[in-house]
């Protein structure tokens, strides 16, 4: 069985930068597709990324596109998301999920001065 834990998150500026881990357990992560998600009170959950475990592609929406990047690290079975340029909507919990049925526990995520 997958299992996913979720990290990294915190209190940040705007403008600043943030790096959320998926770290799993159980199974190879490289096995699986992996996309993460965020949801903000009062909000629906929104997709923002994924990343490919055919070929390493990476999807992002346009919300996000050119402020964050998801990227792999197979030796340590973790996908991470950097986060760059925060804006304050961008305060959410932040969860990554694995072939659209393991999910992590969720990091949250706040920007603001």
């Amino acid at each position: 069985q997958l299992q996913l834990v979720d990290s990294g998150g915190g209190l940040v500026q705007p403008g600043g930068s943030l790096r959320l881990s998926c770290t799993a357990s159980g199974r190879r992560l490289d096995d699986y597709d992996v996309g993460w998600f965020r949801r903000a009170p009062g909000n629906e959950r929104e997709r923002l990324g994924c990343i490919s475990s055919d070929d390493g592609s990476t999807y992002y929406a346009n919300s996000v596109k050119g402020r964050f990047t998801i990227s792999r690290d197979n030796a340590k079975n973790t996908v991470y998301l950097q986060m760059n340029t925060l804006k304050p909507e961008d305060t959410a919990v932040y969860y990554c999920n694995a072939n659209s049925a393991y999910w992590g526990q969720g990091t949250q995520v706040t920007v603001s001065s």
